[in-house]
């Protein structure tokens, strides 16, 4: 799941989706956006819904986690609870891969942004490109079976369909798909697109879902639960 947006204004709203999760998964996996503003106090109320959850957990960060410049503290807190963050490396657990960083933004196929033209427009694309090359190491570096990719900005635009035209060069980048289908996943899971689509694939045939909050409450979700099939339906939103 991704895109929580947690403020700590509805305590324990989360606690029993996270409990059933643990019941039934084996891997928790959270896509970004944990918090509303990226507010210590914020991520540690976050932590307290955690407090039934006894299976591994992997995370990536979202641009609401970035805002109040408390990354640094924030991935602190997340390791502290055991929660291990993609960021920082991929990992295996229980003969799975998962790598993953938070990815960047800059529009889809030949609409994405070039580094062309002025430095400022040359430093935003090299962020998206440094997270690309991030994803590629971790990627490179696994060798199980099955490798999951997790990131917050979409890689394909086809998840992020049913969100406004206008808006789709911000929720992520094409150039993220590039190392997903050279050095292979057998899924992906994102966020940060609240109205897109939750399922699609990229040009390799590579599944990906967007995971968002919203968009799993639209098809009468609250997690997904993916078993290397189709994900299971099972559970539906209260």
């Amino acid at each position: 799941m991704a895109d929580l947006h947690y403020d700590g204004s509805a305590r324990g709203a989360l606690a029993h989706v996270f409990a059933e999760a643990n019941r039934k998964c084996q891997v928790l996996v959270l896509a970004g956006d944990l918090t509303t503003h990226g507010r210590p106090e914020q991520m540690r109320m976050l932590i307290e819904e955690l407090s039934g959850v006894e299976i591994p957990i992997v995370a990536v960060l979202g641009n609401h986690d970035h805002d109040a410049d408390a990354v640094d503290e924030l991935g602190a807190i997340l390791s502290e609870r055991g929660v291990h963050l993609l960021e920082k490396g991929p990992i295996e657990i229980q003969g799975v891969g998962f790598a993953g960083i938070k990815g960047f933004l800059g529009g889809f196929g030949r609409g994405a942004l070039a580094p062309f033209g002025e430095k400022e427009i040359k430093d935003f694309v090299r962020t998206t490109l440094d997270d690309v090359i991030s994803l590629e190491k971790s990627l490179r570096f696994l060798t199980t079976s099955i490798k999951v990719a997790v990131l917050h900005y979409a890689p394909i635009a086809e998840t992020v369909a049913g969100e406004p035209e206008s808006i789709l060069p911000f929720l992520g980048s094409s150039r993220l798909v590039d190392p997903i289908d050279t050095y292979g996943a057998d899924v992906v899971f994102h966020g940060h697109a609240h109205h897109g689509k939750l399922q699609a694939k990229t040009p390799g045939g590579i599944p990906v879902y967007n995971v968002a909050m919203p968009v799993l409450r639209q098809n009468g979700l609250e997690y997904l639960l993916w078993e290397g099939r189709a994900p299971d339906r099972r559970r539906r939103a209260e």
